[in-house]
């Protein structure tokens, strides 16, 4: 599967179906704690950064502090526990992809489980699941990817990340990996155009595009705007 030997895998918004939950709720929460952002706002702000990052930057802009657990987490779990699937497409992939896999995700351990184990995938990952937690600084900076593939024994120049926000494309590149942009889900495409970064709105095309020419090209530093992969077509 071009050349790799790990598939890296974020988790909302790859795995599971949680960014458009998300960002619903945290735009009602801001907005209601006296910061009013729109969930474009909060996509462009937030989406793929820890959530501690999250928590400094609303205290800072209201020059208060704010009880995390009770304002976000109850409300996540809480439509999570309604509403939380996996993203289209995802487990027919998965079960297509040979490679060796893991998760290298911005949220906390306990939010991860949680999530996987909500829809079926927690034992696809066990054993094979990488926090913040675990490195203490989130994306953009490199450090989850780069603990992941060292925790997997592979290298990061044949390490594939599957992403879907900015701050992750970004981290992706700058621990040396191949980013697989995935833009079916809250962040545009444009957004997600980074460096040589390989685009792509549905999941059941992963497997190919894991396989694909461009992904061979992309790993040996073709570099550029991001690119959008290119569906296979009918004869």
């Amino acid at each position: 599967m071009g050349g790799f030997d790990l598939v890296i895998f974020d988790c909302d918004g790859v795995l599971v179906d949680s960014e458009r939950l998300v960002v619903r709720v945290e735009a009602e929460i801001v907005t209601g704690l006296g910061w009013s952002l729109t969930e474009s706002d909060i996509v462009e702000r937030f989406v793929g950064r820890s959530a501690a990052y999250m928590h400094r930057e609303i205290e800072r802009h209201l020059g208060r502090s704010i009880d995390w657990d009770s304002e976000f987490e109850a409300r996540y779990r809480e439509v999570f526990e309604a509403d939380l699937e996996p993203v289209p497409g995802i487990i027919d992939a998965l079960r297509e992809i040979t490679l060796p896999t893991c998760v290298a995700s911005s949220g906390s351990h306990d939010r991860i489980r949680f999530t996987l184990g909500k829809t079926g995938l927690l034992e696809r990952f066990r054993g094979r699941i990488f926090s913040v937690d675990d490195v203490g600084i989130g994306k953009p900076a490199p450090d989850i990817f780069l603990h992941a593939a060292k925790k997997m024994g592979a290298s990061p120049a044949r390490c594939a990340v599957v992403e879907d926000s900015a701050s992750g494309v970004n981290a992706g590149l700058a621990a040396g990996m191949t980013v697989f942009a995935y833009c079916g889900g809250v962040t545009s495409a444009d957004s997600l155009s980074i460096g040589g970064s390989l685009l792509f709105d549905d999941m059941a095309e992963l497997p190919a595009l894991l396989a694909s020419e461009e992904s061979t090209s992309a790993r040996r530093g073709a570099g550029g705007q991001g690119r959008r992969f290119a569906k296979k077509t009918s004869p």
